[in-house]
């Protein structure tokens, strides 16, 4: 059960350093310190802030400042926060929590979907499928207040608990957290007709090797080792050598169109150049496993009204999306 009104204002006394230094401190500014807290270095901090190291730098001085305390020690080590930081992180998240918990409540009491929305998402993906996805839903939900923040590192991202929804072609192993399938996603080899006219196809999993091969590295996965299985239920692994690689997958589409080399990419990507002939399919016979698109929710948020529409609507939005080469 959320906390009431009148249970938030019990919890303030406890949840509190010093009034003084409350009224000191902004939302804001807690907020900012709990993405610092999160992040093993300034650097990474700034990146999930999508703001520069100096202006982390800045920031954080001016925090310290107005406390009159020193909040972290910053080393070759990385970020270490002092006890008085350690202290500031653990109040400033319990009354964050408190706090977004009211206004869900009381949002909900309205009937609204209002709030703050944060949602991650991989770089092609979001930006492409996403982020009209997002902007079409706010509109309908005026209280809402959208976020979207695109990365190649989805556990960095999640571990400064400044998200409410994640979205990941493919499932993260190695996770506690409940991964909602939102639309099926396929993985497929292709290249453009002018390379086959130059350079051939491969006819079995072991000609890969051979040929010009391009990777994205999106996150921390070994994107160089292939799992292909036949419809017999024989598999192939293959180590491949890549000769062109980026971290934006639509950046190596663009290279397979213009005939760079074969690359593997998701369905939702690359189902209309091969529908149209643009690309052709390589080792059509053979698959690579599925890259389904999913969902987790933050436990902290996953009850919140406004979660649970937008995670509705963008599965219905995407199973509607029509990518899949089958249909």
């Amino acid at each position: 059960m959320r906390l009431s009104v009148v249970r938030v204002i019990a919890h303030l006394p406890v949840l509190t350093i010093t009034l003084s230094v409350w009224l000191m401190l902004s939302l804001t500014d807690l907020r900012f310190f709990q993405a610092v807290a999160a992040a093993p270095s300034l650097a990474a901090a700034a990146r999930v802030l999508n703001v520069t190291p100096p202006a982390v730098t800045q920031r954080l001085a001016q925090i310290e400042q107005k406390l009159q305390l020193k909040l972290a020690d910053r080393g070759p080590a990385g970020l270490r926060l002092t006890a008085e930081g350690g202290l500031l992180a653990e109040r400033s998240a319990a009354i964050l929590t408190d706090l977004d918990g009211l206004a869900e409540e009381l949002a909900e009491r309205r009937g609204a979907v209002a709030g703050p929305l944060r949602i991650v998402a991989p770089f092609g993906f979001g930006r492409l499928k996403i982020a009209p996805i997002l902007a079409a839903f706010a509109l309908e939900h005026p209280e809402l207040a959208p976020s979207l923040t695109l990365t190649e590192d989805p556990r960095g991202a999640m571990r400064t608990n400044l998200w409410d929804v994640l979205i990941h072609v493919g499932r993260l192993p190695d996770l506690d957290l409940v991964q909602k399938k939102l639309a099926p996603n396929r993985r497929l080899l292709c290249a453009a007709p002018c390379y086959a006219s130059r350079h051939g196809l491969p006819k079995t999993p072991n000609d890969l090797p051979i040929h010009r091969i391009g990777v994205v590295r999106e996150d921390q996965a070994d994107v160089t080792l292939w799992s292909l299985t036949r419809s017999s239920g024989d598999t192939e692994l293959i180590r491949i050598h890549p000769s062109f690689e980026s971290n934006d997958g639509e950046v190596i589409r663009g290279w397979a169109l213009g005939g760079l080399g074969i690359i593997e990419r998701s369905e939702w990507s690359v189902a209309d150049d091969l529908r149209e002939g643009r690309l052709l399919s390589v080792l059509p016979d053979w698959r690579l496993p599925d890259a389904d698109v999913v969902a987790l929710m933050n436990p902290r948020s996953v009850r919140a009204a406004r979660i649970e529409a937008f995670v509705s609507h963008l599965k219905t939005q995407l199973s509607e999306a029509a990518w899949s080469l089958d249909q």
